[in-house]
């Protein structure tokens, strides 16, 4: 018999599906479960698990989207990490609803999410689940927060999903970007910001889409309310692509870019903006009519055949210039890439040494895409994060039956996986010494053994290694394989700390314009950024900024919004006590608005609401 909770949300979602006027506040979540009752005919009242396809069924629903979800993987872990602690997980679901990578967050968490079937292989269209992140999602081709008993279905009340749809180069629905958490304390005001970030990590998906889409062509960057819109176009500024942004902006069709319309029949570019390397600009519509600043691009890959003479004339090649670009002006990482570049083909192992943050795995990618494995595969594992009963068998892969548990056909190891391209250990100094040895094996004889198999893989890997620990002080202690650790240390290059980099505000500029792009940081703000240690080098800077643009008030990013650990500020000193009475006070003094608070204790939004919540304060009304 069902309980009157489940009673109870069963005859709100029949009433308010039936008389949509009086759900105005709702009117999103009613649409829906009226679709979802009269159009897909189901029962807000079953219970039943989602339906969870096969692992060969997975992957073919994955094979028209792999690209994609390599360009979208970088940007889903980035955001995983950042959710990771707030007990949500992160899905990429194709057009049909069904999850096919998902990063899930551990501990109990995790064990609902298990128990739910929310993960990889789940289907979650509307048709079959009713109202839900995905589903919905999908079915209004925009992004969506669908709060606990907003779930058509009751089993799902427990759950807030945020998801944010995903367009490819051609402005078509591609899948969705889901968060998803069980966390009963959280309301809809503290997913909203975690549902904020996302829907930023979704335009940056998007915008990797289209770039790499178009990377043989000019791209020019336009300003617009709800985002920044992509053009791409050729030598003669015919128009070749734009993305969903984009042809809103300037009211193209797919006519309009089939029959290669002019860029300047549309927007005011001068000659030196149009064929300079990059620049920011101030655009205007053809009629003078001002767009705001925007940003043009050379392509990325130059399409004409140059002699090889003209390409070593060339100050940086092509092929380094991400590379050149991540060292900035720093000199200790300029002289790295200017080493890399002498043996970028060679089968030479790198390890890479930094601490936590500072972009080991942006580096190593970089590694791959300059080198002549480019076109085949990037594969990494992080040792650290993978369980150690795991990594044997991630790594080298297993034959059917192996062992209790064991997928049915085996399992390809990531060292078979890269064949042809590119092995990045990330972590190496967490590694078992048991699996140091069957490493050291594979680099000699360049053989993988799977296990439970009878013969050797013959592999052809190049190997990049990264770590933030001392790898020659633990080879010395007996903790780390000596000899292994000579085999990794072909070349080796220091990536320095944030703090300690020659170019350190250059860097910030640089990051801001990717993360913040259409915000400005204020003078204060921008002092607290250059004089702030970062301990979390890179990672933390970034999602700093991204998380500074989604509360910055009227474009411009203050001191407030920087959630940064407080150092010397007045909270940061006082005990527990002194700082509730502080905030008190704070809130008081403002009326309640927790946003003034928080700037008079230059704390971001964030923050003080987590303040709040701790130290158990009612907001004043």
């Amino acid at each position: 018999m069902a309980s009157n909770g489940a009673s109870n949300h069963v005859a709100r979602v029949l009433s308010a599906a039936s008389h949509l006027a009086n759900a105005e506040p709702e009117s999103r979540i009613a649409l829906s479960w009226r679709r979802c009752l009269f159009d897909h005919k189901l029962d807000p009242a079953l219970q039943r698990p989602p339906q969870t396809f096969t692992e060969s069924e997975i992957k073919r629903f994955f094979e028209p989207v792999e690209g994609l979800v390599q360009v979208a993987i970088p940007e889903l872990e980035d955001l995983a990490r950042v959710l990771r602690d707030s007990g949500y997980c992160v899905n990429f679901a194709d057009t049909n609803g069904t999850m096919l990578v998902s990063r899930l967050p551990g501990g109990d968490y995790e064990r609902i999410f298990r128990e739910r079937d929310i993960y990889t292989g789940s289907n979650f269209s509307e048709s079959c689940e009713g109202t839900n992140g995905v589903g919905t999602a999908l079915a209004e081709q925009r992004p969506i927060l669908v709060h606990r008993d907003e779930h058509f279905r009751e089993q799902y009340s427990i759950f807030t999903c945020g998801v944010a749809p995903l367009f490819d180069h051609c402005s078509r629905l591609a899948g969705v970007l889901n968060i998803t958490s069980c966390r009963s304390d959280l309301e809809r005001a503290a997913h909203q910001l975690a549902f904020a970030i996302a829907v930023e990590s979704a335009r940056r998906i998007e915008s990797s889409i289209f770039r790499r889409q178009f990377e043989t062509s000019w791209i020019a960057t336009l300003p617009g309310d709800q985002g920044s819109g992509l053009i791409a176009y050729d030598d003669d500024r015919r128009v070749v692509g734009a993305c969903r942004r984009g042809r809103s902006i300037l009211g193209l069709t797919n006519e309009m870019i089939q029959s290669g319309v002019n860029l300047s029949s549309l927007i005011q570019l001068d000659g030196h903006a149009a064929r300079a390397q990059e620049t920011s600009v101030e655009l205007r519509r053809v009629d003078g009519t001002p767009l705001g600043r925007g940003e043009i691009a050379r392509p990325a890959v130059a399409r004409s055949m140059r002699t090889r003479s003209e390409q070593r004339r060339e100050a940086p090649p092509n092929q380094f210039t991400s590379l050149f670009k991540l060292a900035g002006s720093d000199p200790t990482l300029t002289m790295g890439i200017k080493r890399l570049m002498t043996i970028s083909d060679q089968n030479l192992p790198i390890l890479l040494h930094g601490e936590t943050g500072t972009g080991k795995d942006v580096f190593a990618r970089a590694i791959h895409a300059s080198s002549n494995r480019a076109r085949n595969r990037y594969v990494a594992l992080n040792c650290a994060a993978m369980p150690e009963s795991l990594i044997d068998a991630e790594l080298f892969g297993y034959e059917a039956g192996a062992f209790t548990g064991a997928r049915r056909e085996g399992s390809k190891g990531l060292i078979v996986q890269a064949d042809g391209g590119t092995l990045f250990l990330d972590e190496i100094g967490d590694m078992p010494i048991a699996l140091q040895t069957r490493l050291l094996r594979v680099l000699e004889n360049r053989e993988v053994w799977p296990l439970g198999a009878s013969k050797p893989v013959t592999v052809d890997i190049k190997l990049i290694s990264a770590t933030h620990r001392d790898l020659a002080r633990m080879a010395n202690d007996g903790t780390f394989r000596a000899d292994l650790y000579y085999r990794l240390r072909g070349l080796q290059i220091r990536l320095p700390a944030l703090r300690d980099r020659a170019d350190k505000a250059d860097v910030i500029s640089q990051i801001a314009s990717e993360e913040a792009p259409n915000c400005r940081i204020s003078h204060d703000a921008w002092t607290m950024l250059l004089h702030y240690p970062f301990p979390g080098n890179m990672r933390q800077l970034r999602h700093a900024l991204r998380l500074a643009a989604c509360t910055a008030e009227d474009g411009i990013i203050v001191e407030a919004d920087l959630d940064l650990p407080p150092f010397g500020s007045l909270v940061a000193e006082v005990n527990q006590v002194d700082e509730r009475a502080t905030i008190v006070a704070a809130l008081r003094d403002h009326g309640g608005r927790v946003s003034s608070a928080a700037r008079a204790l230059k704390l971001s939004r964030a923050t003080l609401y987590r303040k709040i919540k701790l130290l158990k304060i009612d907001v004043p009304d």
